[in-house]
């Protein structure tokens, strides 16, 4: 079996929410299991929180998420990490970071970097910093 490295996001209450968001922007499958399905002992107003997603794309990206419950502590997302999609495919990157604009903060537009590459940044409607890097050439 080939080792991943697979982002996981932790949210307060939407990972559901947030999960549905991007299989629009990625499609794919995505399996969820809930601390109420799961039988893990939270709140029971927790019980409808998710304990896991999986998204996987078509193109075998792969993107977990949760809900923290509140016996545990969280930090605050994107305070320490950026998703990054990197890659040659221009349309197929281009049309993940215009998906993922709707709602968000563009902090660096996607142009082109003086490294060759067209670059942006943005935190997403649920405040996952991503990062989007389409290779270039660089300027002669």
């Amino acid at each position: 079996m080939t080792t991943r490295l697979n982002p996981y996001i932790n949210f307060k209450d939407n990972a559901a929410e947030a999960l549905e968001f991007y299989k629009s922007v990625f499609g794919g499958e995505l399996t969820t299991s809930t601390f109420g399905e799961a039988g893990m002992p939270v709140d029971p107003s927790e019980n409808d929180l998710l304990m896991h997603g999986q998204l996987i794309t078509p193109t075998d990206l792969t993107l977990m998420a949760a809900d923290t419950p509140s016996h545990m502590s969280r930090s605050a997302t994107g305070s320490n990490i950026s998703v990054s999609l990197s890659g040659e495919d221009e349309d197929e990157l281009t049309g993940y970071w215009t998906k993922l604009s709707d709602g968000a903060t563009v902090t660096v537009p996607l142009a082109k970097a003086p490294w060759g590459d067209t670059f942006g940044m943005l935190t997403d409607k649920f405040g996952t910093d991503w990062m989007v890097n389409i290779a270039g050439s660089p300027a002669q």
